[in-house]
Parts: structure tokens; C-alpha cells; sequence
């Protein structure tokens, strides 16, 4: 059983234990499915001033929508085409403190402001992306950006 957690230490600490919480919540389970549905739904339940927390998995030559939490989504993302599609092409993490003035934005929904993608990768491929909008602009920063790398790096071992 999840127990919700009040986060009350720094940003850092708080970001330490959901890791943990990842880390509890995938142990011995190997469906991903089942493992990208509860890290989206724990980052939805930690994170605030946010409207979409979710993967896209690669197939074939583009991103199709995975397990999120939010509002319906586009479903098929091209590779190098809006954020999401531009971390996968550049294997980076993408911090846009406001997505209306990133070329190419695939406007999902209207509300969202900021916007931070990591990819996943596994075998030295990319295999998708954690996706998080907030309505806020500059909603996310450096430490957001590390941790959730942190997390995505977890989450890797058991997808």
C-alpha cells in the first residue's frame, strides 16, 4: 500500500524521497506499463504547479503516448519536432521556461506555460521521455532538472 507523504524537508530531501518512493513502488515488478503508470502518477501526487506528468515511448521513428496523468494529450510525436521530439533528437534534457517561444511547441494543452523533458535511455538508445508541464512560467529549474534525471535513472532499471 502508498502512504502519501508530506514533503517537508528542502527541495533536495523531498526529491531524495521519492526517489525512495520510486524505488519501493518498482521493486520486483518488471511490466513497464505498470512501472511508467506509478512514476507518473507519484510525480503528479510530489510535484506542484503542475497540469501533465507522463511518458512518451519511442516506436519505430517517432514518440506515442505512454501512461500520464492530466488531460488527453497528442498521441504521435516526430522526432525533432516540439520538446519532447527535440530531446529525443538531441539526447538531452530540455528546461523551456516558456514554451511559446520554443520553435515548433506542439501545443497539447493550451494552459501549459513551462515545460521539462528527460529522455530515457537504455543499451545506449533512447527508448522515450518523461514529460512535465506546468502552467507557471520558469516553473522549472536546475534542481528539478538534476533530480528528475535522478529519477528517470531509477526508473530505468526497471523498464
Amino acid at each position: 500500500m502508498f502512504d502519501v507523504e508530506n514533503y517537508t524537508g528542502s527541495r533536495e530531501e523531498n526529491y531524495q524521497m521519492v526517489i525512495k518512493q520510486l524505488k519501493a513502488l518498482l521493486d520486483g515488478e518488471t511490466n513497464q506499463i505498470a512501472n511508467l503508470s506509478n512514476a507518473s502518477a507519484l510525480l503528479n501526487q510530489f510535484l506542484t504547479d503542475v497540469n501533465w506528468v507522463g511518458f512518451y515511448l519511442m516506436e519505430e521513428k517517432g514518440l506515442v503516448l505512454g501512461p500520464f496523468q492530466g488531460l488527453p494529450a497528442c498521441v504521435r510525436i516526430p522526432v525533432g519536432r516540439g520538446v519532447c521530439g527535440t530531446a529525443v533528437q538531441d539526447r538531452t534534457t530540455m528546461l523551456v521556461e516558456d514554451v511559446h517561444q520554443f520553435p515548433g511547441h506542439i501545443a497539447c494543452d493550451a494552459a501549459s506555460r513551462s515545460e521539462v523533458v528527460v529522455p530515457i535511455v537504455k543499451n545506449n538508445q533512447v527508448i522515450g521521455v518523461l514529460d512535465i508541464d506546468s502552467p507557471t512560467p520558469s516553473r522549472f529549474d536546475e534542481i528539478d532538472k538534476n533530480y528528475l534525471e535522478k529519477f528517470v535513472e531509477e526508473l530505468q532499471n526497471h523498464i
